[in-house]
């Protein structure tokens, strides 16, 4: 482990105190020494009477357990064990018992899937864990930021789920120290609220080249009329597709999840319960349900899906591959991207249909409105649509209160003068008689 620079004249203290889990209570020290903060957990918490079992501590044991640590921290004899495991088994470890005990998503294991196979992994798979300091994790994560093909801001994304990973080992395998904790975060130029997106009348051209499949390849032509056929019902489903993306607001794998039995043409509503990414069907981003309006246009074109006479029982999908089963996101993608070039549309992300439905609505809705809509779990992420809400009548108020004055006539002056200062009622002077001879 790397020598580290001592503050002789650093504070040692430290307290301990009861996390309460759902499962059961663990007791946690908490120290400040030379080397900076710690956390660490001293083991599960013992309420019966009686001596606790091995394994198991009191308040007492918790305290002397601290105190222990503490003595050692100011003899200067904090030393890290060696933990006997490497980095590769702690990931591992990581992500089974997140993707249990945390019920990750389809999206969610994808992506921490793809930040360790493709970065973590390869940099830091044979190490030791506690031989690994925070001045590799900087000079590492300094060349995935200098190389400019990711953004500062998947750079910070990728270091964080290397410090989750570490903290892992910090609460199961006696690593003392996180030393991503010590590794500061890139400052990012990202601003959430800026993004772009479509107006209405883009998003009815979009639907109305993707009906007609203009975006289709003219060097593939359908070799039959069955073909032909089958293309244009697939042209007609992306187009409702994008629809619904657009003026309802529902991810793209919230799309390719809804069924049926879902939509609901009465009440005008589309209740979205699953998600579908990575070949899987699971509870959607936010894990919770929600119910979204459901505006004319999307009840019309999915009236027509419904009339497509296969495929339309309550369990069935709204979407469908031509089997029957879930459309590829992938190939929608590519879809949708031709559609934007036939259509001669700015290339924006099918995420961006999205952004249309929050841009548009925060201007007619309330942002809780829009939240609970949009299933955002932090009203915060809401914020961002705040900046694309039509100024207009704000704009007229303070036109008006920075006008000039116009400058007033000069009868409008006398006539305002006499309103502000009237002149007092005088009795009319008398005419002094001179008497006759004088």
């Amino acid at each position: 482990m790397a020598s580290a620079i001592l503050d002789p004249h650093a504070s040692i203290s430290g307290h301990v105190w009861l996390y309460e889990g759902k499962r059961r209570n663990t007791w946690c020290a908490k120290w400040r020494d030379q080397h900076g903060q710690h956390e660490k957990r001293l083991g599960p918490a013992w309420s019966g009477k009686g001596p606790p079992p091995s394994g198991f501590l009191r308040e007492r044991e918790a305290q002397a357990a601290l105190d222990a640590l503490l003595v050692d921290a100011r003899r200067g004899q904090l030393r890290q064990a060696h933990t006997g495991v490497v980095f590769a088994d702690i990931a591992e470890e990581w992500f089974e018992r997140g993707r249990f005990e945390r019920d990750w998503s389809a999206s969610t294991q994808a992506d921490y899937r793809s930040v360790l196979d493709a970065h973590l992994l390869p940099k830091f798979a044979s190490k030791r864990v506690e031989t690994i300091t925070a001045e590799q994790i900087e000079h590492w994560r300094g060349s995935l930021a200098e190389d400019e093909v990711r953004t500062r801001r998947t750079v910070n994304k990728i270091v964080t789920q290397l410090h989750s990973v570490l903290e892992h080992a910090v609460d199961h395998h006696g690593l003392i120290v996180n030393p991503a904790a010590k590794v500061k975060r890139l400052r990012e130029s990202y601003d959430a609220a800026r993004f772009d997106f479509y107006s209405p009348d883009e998003i009815d051209h979009l639907v109305a080249t993707a009906a007609t499949g203009a975006h289709r390849n003219p060097s593939r032509p359908a070799v039959s009329d069955t073909e032909r056929a089958l293309r244009a019902v697939e042209d007609r489903q992306d187009a409702a597709i994008y629809l619904t993306a657009a003026l309802s607001g529902l991810r793209r794998g919230e799309l390719l999840a809804l069924r049926w039995e879902d939509v609901d043409f009465e009440q005008s509503s589309i209740r979205v319960f699953e998600g579908y990414s990575a070949k899987r069907a699971g509870k959607p981003k936010s894990r919770k349900s929600r119910t979204v309006p459901m505006v004319d246009k999307v009840a019309a074109a999915l009236g027509e899906l419904k009339d497509r006479g296969t495929h339309t029982a309550k369990g069935d999908l709204v979407f469908v591959s031509r089997e029957g089963t879930h459309v590829d996101g992938s190939a929608l993608r590519r879809r949708y991207h031709a559609t934007l070039s036939a259509a001669k549309l700015r290339r924006l992300r099918f995420h961006d249909l999205r952004h249309t439905f929050g841009s548009l609505a925060i201007n007619v809705a309330s942002i809780v409105q829009v939240q609970a809509w949009m299933g955002h779990a932090d009203i915060q992420t809401t914020m961002r649509y705040l900046h694309h809400k039509s100024r207009a009548d704000d704009a007229k108020l303070l036109s008006a209160a920075f006008r000039a004055k116009e400058p007033e006539s000069v009868g409008r002056r006398s006539a305002a003068a006499k309103t502000r200062n009237p002149r007092k009622a005088t009795k009319p002077r008398q005419q002094r008689r001179v008497p006759a001879g004088s």
